[in-house]
């Protein structure tokens, strides 16, 4: 299992709509992001940073798999209209670098 953090920001003034939109995300989009192996996905807002964490089997090819589904590409043209931009890789998104983790230091 993979873990991983990204980083979004938001268009301004779209705050208030884009958690109103998450606060039921479309059961068949669920549906397809846990066939594509993606455990669990949390999102956090600070103004209008958005700061993802996502627990999957493996990232790059769940990216992949979503990429080619047309209920994702409904989501994503859906959700343009409040995101302003998403760290970009290859696959529009560039994990964040990971620093610590409180389970792993074992001094």
């Amino acid at each position: 299992m993979t873990r991983l953090a990204l980083h979004s920001r938001l268009i301004p003034g779209t705050e208030e709509a884009y958690e109103l939109e998450h606060a039921r995300v479309w059961p068949e989009l669920i549906t397809v992001m846990n066939r594509a192996g993606i455990r669990d996905w949390s999102i956090w807002r600070s103004g209008r940073d958005l700061f993802h964490l996502v627990d999957c089997d493996d990232y790059p090819a769940a990216v992949a798999q979503l990429a080619n589904d047309p209920v994702d590409q409904r989501w994503q043209t859906h959700m343009s209209q409040f995101v302003e931009s998403f760290a970009t890789n290859a696959d529009g998104t560039q994990p964040l670098n990971h620093v610590w983790t409180l389970t792993e230091q074992t001094d």
